[in-house]
């Protein structure tokens, strides 16, 4: 058994690293709306969406994560989480998917002051994943 702990994940999105920008990144998973819900569907329990949800570093410099959401909405890339780090193997997996790439639903830029000279102001976004993620072990 292999428990996660909270300081080695890493997160590559469109196969740049992105872990010195984000401080927090989730997997999500929730009932997808399915319009018309066949016997099949509901059979399954359901269709399930799933989602990666980042709180990152606001930097609006070129190549930047900021600036992947600035310049680039609406493109799909593929996101890599690395829950154990750059580690991986039988117990610790890699979740590889495509997501879609949007604008927050709330601060894109700017926020509260502080007075502490080391605080960056964040952004937060849920990209939707095409796909449920693929769990690999190498």
């Amino acid at each position: 058994m292999s428990q996660l702990g909270k300081r080695q994940l890493t997160l590559s999105i469109d196969g740049d690293s992105v872990t010195a920008e984000v401080s927090s990144a989730e997997i999500t998973s929730k009932a997808a709306d399915a319009g018309t819900v066949t016997f099949a569907n509901a059979a399954a329990g359901g269709t399930r969406e799933y989602g990666l949800k980042l709180t990152f570093i606001q930097d609006p410099a070129a190549a930047s994560l900021w600036d992947k959401v600035w310049a680039h909405a609406g493109d799909d890339v593929v996101a890599i989480l690395r829950p154990a780090g750059g580690v991986a193997g039988p117990d610790h997996p890699v979740f590889t998917g495509t997501v879609t790439i949007t604008e927050p639903d709330g601060t894109m830029l700017g926020g509260e002051a502080s007075t502490s000279a080391v605080e960056r102001f964040t952004t937060e976004v849920e990209w939707i994943y095409l796909a449920k993620p693929v769990r690999t072990f190498a």
